[in-house]
């Protein structure tokens, strides 16, 4: 599929669905001339999350179109923990899992941004030698308290029924402002791009950068991916979060999220966390209104999505594993390594002699004399092929299938 677009930057941010607020009086200023932008995640967590890699993505828009990218480890904010959006206040987290968590961000940096040039920083090596009085004089005198309480999370905190701020978290806005002014000064940032809910935050910066600099700078956000079945943000399963990092989500698991997704929000996902280009996407559009139980647009979007995060390699092995185990292609095809991908998601047998031990040990039977029944039943297949008696393991590996949704690996 192709992933090349003759679209100026303001065209394909639209086209995708990246625009939402922005300083910009015209959204056609950004296509004349590139300028070096900042975008950063807190180490709240040792993993991004699919919203975070929204903005990845819109961050990988900038860089195709010859933007400068200066990506952000939070360790500083990440100290204090953003308050916008959360009813109650943070639970400090402890300096060792704060310094653990962005070593593990800097990595998924590396590896959605693969063989694109950006830089490094971490707001916490500009803040740690920063005195509570150099900070107050240089940063703190140029905030309004009037304007900074009228922010809307602060209202939702201090208001009727609110659970309270902390001097900490009010103060949010005005280190991540200082960040956006340290790296105009150190780096010639002069755009910030965040997700909508950091519009604030984002503006505090280019507020300092006038104020302090006489210079001109601009924020550009993305809207909140929202679950078009639900309505709800997006990213969310009732196990908890899509992650990146395959310790929280395996490879396999995050493919089947994406092969899930409701058809009437897929085009618009694969805008956002794909690189396809509008022809690739047009057809995909078409085949879903023609043929939706084809699903090809999810296919698509789950194999493109699991790439740009885990790589072709384990990409191609979860799609055919996933082929697999939903009876689209024969076990033979798979090789050591779909099996390794296999064993992270059913139970692995390796002792039983029989096909009978083998659906005890992996409690797809009961008793033996329910596995006995099972298979003279035909509700038993190894490696595809149905079995009408016990007897020994024909194979290793085999896969073993009951019925429609219970499965084992036979190693």
């Amino acid at each position: 599929m192709s992933k090349q677009t003759d679209m100026t930057l303001s065209e394909e941010l639209a086209w995708r669905g990246f625009v939402n607020q922005s300083t910009f009086a015209d959204t056609a200023e950004l296509d004349k001339e590139t300028r070096t932008f900042y975008w950063g995640v807190d180490p709240s967590a040792d993993s991004m999350t699919v919203g975070n890699f929204a903005m990845a993505m819109m961050a990988r828009h900038f860089m195709n179109h010859g933007y400068k990218a200066v990506l952000l480890v939070g360790g500083a904010t990440g100290m204090i923990g953003d308050p916008d959006g959360k009813a109650e206040e943070r639970s400090l987290r402890p300096l060792e899992e704060i310094e653990h968590n962005k070593k593990a961000i800097a990595a998924q940096y590396d590896r959605v941004f693969d063989g694109m040039p950006f830089t490094l920083v971490d707001n916490y090596d500009w803040f740690r030698d920063m005195g509570y009085l150099n900070f107050l004089r240089d940063v703190g005198k140029h905030f309004s308290m009037t304007q900074l309480l009228q922010r809307d999370f602060v209202q939702n905190r201090i208001g009727e029924g609110g659970a309270g701020i902390s001097y900490a978290e009010f103060s949010y806005s005005l280190i991540q402002g200082y960040d956006f002014l340290h790296l105009f000064r150190k780096h010639g940032v002069t755009l910030q791009i965040a997700a909508s809910d950091q519009w604030g935050n984002s503006i505090s910066g280019t507020n300092l950068i006038r104020k302090l600099e006489g210079a001109q700078a601009h924020v550009w956000t993305g809207p909140l991916i929202i679950n078009a079945a639900t309505g709800k943000k997006f990213g969310k399963t009732e196990d908890g979060a899509i992650w990146l990092d395959e310790k929280k989500t395996s490879v396999y698991k995050f493919y089947q999220f994406w092969l899930n997704v409701d058809d009437r929000g897929v085009i618009h996902y694969l805008k956002i966390y794909t690189l396809l280009s509008p022809d690739d996407i047009t057809r995909l559009e078409h085949s879903l209104q023609q043929n939706p139980g084809a699903r090809e647009a999810q296919k698509a979007l789950a194999y493109e999505v699991t790439k740009l995060v885990h790589g072709e390699a384990r990409a191609e092995s979860v799609r055919r594993v996933s082929e697999v185990l939903f009876g689209k292609r024969a076990f033979a095809d798979l090789d050591a390594a779909d099996h390794d991908e296999l064993a992270k998601e059913i139970p692995v047998v390796t002792e039983a002699e029989t096909v009978g031990e083998a659906l005890l040990a992996a409690q797809l039977a009961t008793s033996s004399s329910e596995a006995r029944r099972l298979i003279s039943g035909g509700g038993i297949s190894v490696s595809g092929e149905k079995l009408t008696e016990d007897g020994p393991v024909p194979s290793r590996p085999a896969l073993l299938k009951r019925g429609k949704n219970g499965f084992a690996l036979i190693r």
